[in-house]
């Protein structure tokens, strides 16, 4: 499912005090494909990941995922939205310590109501290579378990359009380097579409092209980038004059 975001403006605040956190952003997010979007501390990335997942509301502009303007969406068909066609994986894991691997995958479509059998919660495990850890809370889950039980539960949904902000922030390289296989396996395999926040330049070689923001602005982009080209470019941005 293709992402569109067109003249995208996104204002926290008024007057002289406020900042503007997008200024007028144009992109395409095609399906199938693998997006990176990079930029400086306060360049806007997340706010954008938000907007683009109807997680937050541009001031101006519009965001379409597939055919569906989301702008104009009601609050309740936007959570809809998001929750059959859209997951999301952040670098918390957002996990409830009191529940198993397997309660934690299914706890969002039991809390929409939705029934969820332990089949199919085991699968999404056992896709992220969980499958033997379906009982274990938590605590007894390394970091890069518990960010492939937040994956599982972002994935049991089938979701068209996955969003990621900053997936492997936390994680050691060896379980980083896994994550990043999922999510790439997940375009290559099963064409989905996903865009991930990052700023490790090795995560952002995973994916098919990498954006850059400065300032809420789109800067430039890299196409099949290695991580020494999006380094040299992340450099070059973060030394620009003020």
């Amino acid at each position: 499912m293709t992402i569109r975001l067109t003249s995208v403006n996104r204002r926290y605040g008024d007057g002289a005090g406020g900042v503007r956190a997008l200024d007028d952003v144009s992109l395409t997010f095609p399906r199938g494909t693998f997006t990176a979007v990079m930029g400086p501390s306060g360049s806007g990335k997340s706010t954008l990941l938000q907007c683009a997942a109807g997680l937050d509301r541009p001031t101006s502009g519009s965001v379409r995922i597939g055919d569906t303007e989301l702008t104009g969406l009601s609050e309740r068909r936007l959570t809809l939205l998001r929750r059959e066609r859209v997951g999301f994986v952040f670098q918390s894991y957002n996990l409830l310590p009191s529940l198993t691997a397997e309660q934690n995958v299914v706890l969002p479509l039991r809390l929409a109501g939705r029934r969820v059998s332990k089949a199919r919660a085991r699968e999404a495990l056992r896709r992220v290579g969980l499958g033997d850890r379906a009982r274990h809370r938590p605590d007894r889950l390394s970091g890069g378990q518990q960010q492939r039980v937040a994956l599982a539960r972002a994935l049991i949904t089938r979701p068209e359009v996955l969003f990621a902000d900053e997936p492997t922030g936390a994680l050691d390289t060896r379980t980083g380097h896994e994550v990043l296989s999922l999510l790439r396996e997940l375009v290559d395999a099963e064409d989905r579409t996903i865009v991930m926040v990052t700023h490790d330049p090795v995560a952002a070689s995973c994916a098919d092209r990498v954006v850059f923001l400065v300032d809420g602005r789109v800067h430039g982009e890299l196409t099949g980038p290695s991580a020494a080209d999006v380094a040299t470019r992340m450099t070059t941005l973060e030394a620009a004059p003020c």
